[in-house]
């Protein structure tokens, strides 16, 4: 509570994980109002085992409601910001004292919960009908979607085409050798150095930029998709924006020059991995540090710092009990980073921390 006894309100933009935690954390102590075009949260790295086994979603993707009680939730985009408000595409505006901008990237995605799980159904039922597989991406989605397949589907012919020269290039070369090693063993095709225009197909054939032909029944494309700000060009925030188009940040994860708003997650600005835990680690510092302002606290000394993490740990499953693991000072693989990440992918873990049943 405010010392006035009002509370204050808190707008909330993206509830993916990060967005999704901070409104977690606020909901009793302020009006929280979060604004997010689907009406759930999915805990993003278990969506490849959902894609095997599709019912794997029903613990992974979690309607806001269950775990914000509390809080009002707004099923929309936002569209513009100015110093007081938000405006969504349904033209509402929602006011607020405090504002947390935590969009991630761009995604085409369903808007409801079954939606969803129907969509993975779909897929589940896409890679079961498949005899051969493709894969275009060979960063941690192109990887572990190979993974997930070939141990479950072993008799699939699964064929990864990656432009990159090596897979998995946001750690270091030795896991990212030690990931290939284990798919190769596994008899997946590894195509390094090239690109697939997957429009261009014809009969199942697909030809990679190096002029290699791959035949597969069906196909995914795994690459990344922007950052979700292009809409910030028409805000108040639009010089806040590198030219990545990432939000700038100070060490109290507010955006520069505002000193009521914040932003956490992958679209700031921050010299880190773009890992899901460090995702957490923002919106425990911005929820901290808005409930110190709440309060009154005026010395910007007093509000939590959030230090990058220059030395992020990487894991990476292979399947449901292996993995590639990079730690500072050495890489992994096999059933050791399986332990830690790969039989439940930390939904229970996660489950848990938004105040919910682990094992549902």
């Amino acid at each position: 509570m405010s010392l006035g006894g009002e509370k204050k309100n808190v707008v909330v933009i993206g509830g993916g994980v990060a967005g999704s935690l901070v409104a977690k954390s606020l909901q009793n102590e302020a009006n929280v109002s979060l604004i997010d075009e689907k009406e759930y949260f999915e805990i993003t790295w278990a969506s490849l085992r959902s894609m095997v086994e599709y019912s794997f979603a029903k613990r992974s993707v979690i309607t806001h409601s269950e775990y914000l009680p509390h809080a009002k939730i707004i099923s929309s985009a936002a569209v513009d910001i100015t110093d007081t408000d938000v405006l969504t595409k349904q033209g509402n505006r929602i006011w607020y004292d405090y504002l947390v901008v935590a969009t991630g990237h761009t995604q085409n995605t369903a808007s409801t919960k079954t939606e969803k799980i129907n969509q993975y159904q779909a897929e589940n039922e896409k890679i079961k009908a498949a005899n051969s597989i493709l894969i275009v991406g060979g960063g941690p989605t192109g990887v572990e979607l190979a993974a997930e397949i070939v141990v479950d589907f072993p008799d699939k012919k699964v064929t990864l085409v990656h432009r990159g020269s090596r897979l998995l290039e946001f750690i270091g070369e030795s896991a990212s050798k030690k990931a290939l090693n284990w798919l190769t063993s596994k008899k997946v095709e590894v195509i390094l150095g090239q690109s697939v225009d997957v429009n261009s197909a014809s009969d199942g054939v697909y030809r990679t930029s190096g002029g290699e032909t791959v035949t597969a029944d069906c196909h995914f494309v795994c690459i990344g998709t922007p950052f979700g700000s292009t809409w910030l060009k028409e805000t108040i925030l639009k010089d806040n924006l590198d030219s990545r188009g990432r939000l700038m940040v100070d060490s109290n994860l507010r955006i520069k020059g505002h000193s009521n708003i914040f932003a956490i997650g992958d679209i700031t600005d921050i010299p880190e991995l773009k890992q899901g835990y460090l995702a957490q680690e923002h919106a425990k510092v911005a929820a901290k540090n808005i409930m110190s302002l709440i309060k009154g606290v005026e010395n910007n000394h007093k509000l939590a710092v959030y230090k990058p993490a220059t030395k992020a740990l990487a894991l990476v499953s292979l399947g449901r009990k292996e993995g590639v693991a990079q730690f500072p000072c050495l890489s992994i693989a096999g059933r050791i980073p399986g332990m830690i990440k790969s039989g439940d992918l930390f939904v229970g873990k996660t489950r848990k921390g938004l105040g919910l049943q682990p094992d549902i």
